[in-house]
């Protein structure tokens, strides 16, 4: 799946290769070894996963972003069941999460998402993706233009580039700060999971850039905060009952 880069990641100072390893969100191509889901009786008991599930549930509970996707997702008929769809596991290196197209499940990486805030910026993140392979025929494993497509959309509208998040990295201040750091984000995103070049990433998500970072669905807009995602969620909400009243 593709996947956003770690909040808690260095400014451009620390170095690229650095950065590039943190990438916090990936399409699997397939599951780690050792990412098996923490199932069953005893798991309850098990710090990182009790802890998973209820940064998990708070978030699908509270976090405007996500509730709008996830109304989204029902409307495209593709609704969204949380003991089904989302799976918190122990995953490799410093991955936070990614979407599993195969099973249409979202991974969440409970050893590494550090708290509230990081867990609702993966589960936007992965909903997007999750809302594309619903509404579109994404080939995300044959072809790098349409992964390059949902990774600038995921960049652009699930707040991992907000103003908050740049001023962590060091990087406010920029010209068009946000299409900068949308860009930087989702090539970082397809270099974590594919083996290809940069120069390759880079082409992919410059030819697509223009349509997907215009391509606002299902917020309508830019939400660069949660204030503006709970304005996007109520007009969702009441575009849906206006044609549902045709």
């Amino acid at each position: 799946m593709a996947g956003a880069p770690d909040q808690s990641q260095p400014g451009p100072a620390a170095g690229e290769q650095l950065q590039q390893q943190r990438v916090s969100c990936q399409v699997f191509s397939e599951r780690l070894a050792q990412g098996n889901p923490q199932q069953g009786f005893f798991s309850s008991f098990l710090t990182h996963n009790q802890k998973c599930q209820l940064m998990l549930l708070k978030t699908v509970e509270t976090n405007p972003y996500v509730k709008l996707l996830l109304d989204a997702m029902k409307h495209s008929g593709c609704a969204v069941n949380k003991e089904r769809h989302f799976s918190c596991e122990d995953c490799n290196g410093n991955v936070s999460g990614g979407f599993d197209a195969t099973t249409s499940q979202i991974v969440l990486c409970q050893n590494n998402i550090r708290n509230q805030a990081h867990m609702s910026r993966v589960v936007t993140h992965e909903l997007i993706h999750a809302f594309d392979h619903c509404r579109a025929h994404v080939h995300w494993f044959s072809n790098v233009r349409h992964l390059a497509c949902s990774e600038v959309r995921a960049a652009n509208l699930s707040g991992d580039c907000s103003l908050v998040n740049e001023i962590f990295r060091l990087r406010f201040g920029l010209k068009q700060h946000h299409q900068a750091c949308v860009r930087d984000r989702a090539i970082l995103s397809i270099l974590a999971v594919r083996n290809i070049s940069k120069e390759v990433a880079e082409k992919a998500v410059d030819e697509v850039f223009e349509s997907c970072f215009n391509d606002h669905e299902p917020f309508g807009r830019i939400p660069h905060n949660e204030t503006y995602a709970k304005y996007a969620h109520r007009d969702f909400q009441n575009r849906n009952r206006y044609y549902s009243n045709i």
